[in-house]
């Protein structure tokens, strides 16, 4: 089994989550995105969209991160991270969905602005990002209370959340009293070994 990712990439950190949570032995190619290998024609092959991850399993390729997950939990179904029941499965693929597009692409456009020189960033971009991700974390909040996980069980749900929600810390965005439910979710995400180690979260 190959992941052909890049280290700082949180989709590509989704996939390593469940490949860990399932316990999988990978090899990691690493894709310079930096350089461009993501059009070279070799990778292209595998993903003619040009992006990361994609994953190869005895020959079959499998790209996007959200297919890559639900693929790894159906071939190598323990343990199960969607539940069994429909409506909960599809609950838990919305919630996927959403941290994907709504948390996670908001906080990589944070991300990049951040890393511009200060008299260069949009305070506007950045203080919209910010009021977005805060708003998912009230929803989160809700979402968590009486439960330890998103969907009550550790999911890909919680794989999709987990790269961007332990690292607001560094886009300015704390995680405090006013969101206890987060706060000890976050923290049950940073001791769990297949999440806290992968995304190397630092404090």
């Amino acid at each position: 089994m190959v992941l052909y990712d890049h280290p700082d990439c949180p989709y590509a950190k989704k996939v390593r989550i469940v490949l860990a949570e399932k316990d999988l032995t990978f090899e990691t190619r690493v894709v310079d995105l930096a350089a461009g290998e993501h059009h070279d024609k070799e990778f292209l092959r595998l993903n003619p969209f040009g992006k990361v991850p994609v994953l190869v399993d005895e020959g079959v390729v499998v790209y996007d991160s959200t297919i890559i997950n639900e693929y790894l939990n159906d071939e190598y179904p323990h343990p199960p991270l969607l539940p069994e029941d429909s409506s909960e499965r599809a609950q838990t693929r919305i919630l996927g969905d959403f941290a994907d597009h709504a948390f996670t692409l908001p906080a990589m456009a944070l991300e990049r602005e951040l890393a511009r020189r200060a008299n260069e960033r949009d305070d506007r971009r950045m203080a919209s990002g910010r009021e977005v991700l805060t708003k998912t974390l009230a929803m989160l909040e809700k979402r968590l209370d009486g439960n330890e996980y998103v969907t009550g069980e550790f999911s890909l749900a919680d794989a999709a959340f987990a790269p961007t929600a332990l690292a607001l810390n560094k886009l300015g965005i704390k995680i405090d009293a006013t969101v206890p439910n987060v706060r000890a979710w976050v923290a049950r995400l940073t001791e769990r070994p297949s999440v806290g180690p992968v995304v190397r979260l630092v404090a």
